[in-house]
């Protein structure tokens, strides 16, 4: 089966509101409320793609195989390829094909799943290699410890939330990208190419304000389901879907 592309919105009357909007002198908040709004029946797929799922499962899933006896071994019984001592880049690699092979598997590829994908590597590159750097660099013996630490409500929460943010701003991105370079010169919204990366900053910075949101309770999920011994895929469903619900509505609130 083909790779499923997302995106109807240049024939909708809410993507020309879009459209109207970046070519203005909207924030990049209202950019992004009304993007949503366009997107929604894309974004709403999102808590039922199998990349989505896959790539959050298995963030949920490391920091206990880094407290098993064999680090390299639990890896693998998730499907993560590495050898005895995997370094962090290693790890963000193995993680990437791991998703990969499962999203090949269900014959579904998507851009959502890509997004997904994405946000997942680079949030445990990005968590475990900014805690191990240091003047000597780092060892695999940094990375399992780091790996490790992740397991505490606050560490998680603070996973979901970076996780969560970079897949938003790959959403909203993926749409508004199509219309923002028709908007930078003389007379137009952006006078250079530096603005219209001005406003992209700012849009990445909503994202990341708006994950707040599910940081506190992604922490207290995450630990309750731990501790029930019950951190499934279909659990791990549920919570992505509630997830995706209240980023929608905390990006909106950011607009008000």
């Amino acid at each position: 089966m083909g790779h499923i592309r997302l995106g109807r919105l240049p024939r909708t009357k809410r993507w020309a509101e879009v459209v109207e909007l970046v070519g203005g002198s909207a924030s990049s908040a209202a950019v992004a409320s009304a993007t949503l709004d366009a997107a929604e029946g894309d974004l709403a797929r999102a808590a039922s793609d199998p990349g989505v799922l896959r790539s959050f499962y298995l963030l949920t899933q490391l920091p206990d195989a880094a407290r098993s006896e064999d680090f390299a071994a639990a890896l693998r019984g998730l499907g993560i390829q590495v050898s005895r001592t995997p370094s962090t880049a290693e790890l963000s690699a193995a993680l990437s094909d791991a998703i990969d092979r499962h999203i090949n598997s269900t014959r579904r590829r998507t851009d959502l799943g890509d997004m997904a994908q994405s946000a997942a590597v680079e949030t445990l590159a990005s968590l475990v290699s900014g805690r191990t750097a240091s003047l000597f660099g780092s060892t695999p013996d940094d990375v399992r410890r780091e790996v490790s630490k992740l397991a505490t409500e606050k560490q998680f929460g603070t996973v979901a939330r970076d996780f969560f943010a970079r897949f938003a701003q790959r959403f909203l991105t993926y749409y508004v990208s199509r219309e923002l370079p028709q908007h930078v010169g003389q007379d137009r919204r952006f006078d250079s190419a530096a603005e219209q990366r001005r406003f992209n900053d700012a849009l990445d910075l909503h994202c990341k304000q708006a994950s707040k949101i599910v940081e506190k309770f992604a922490g207290t999920w995450y630990s309750k389901a731990r501790f029930e011994k019950d951190l499934s895929e279909d659990r791990t469903a549920r919570f992505v879907g509630y997830a995706l619900k209240k980023m929608r509505l905390e990006l909106r609130r950011g607009d008000a």
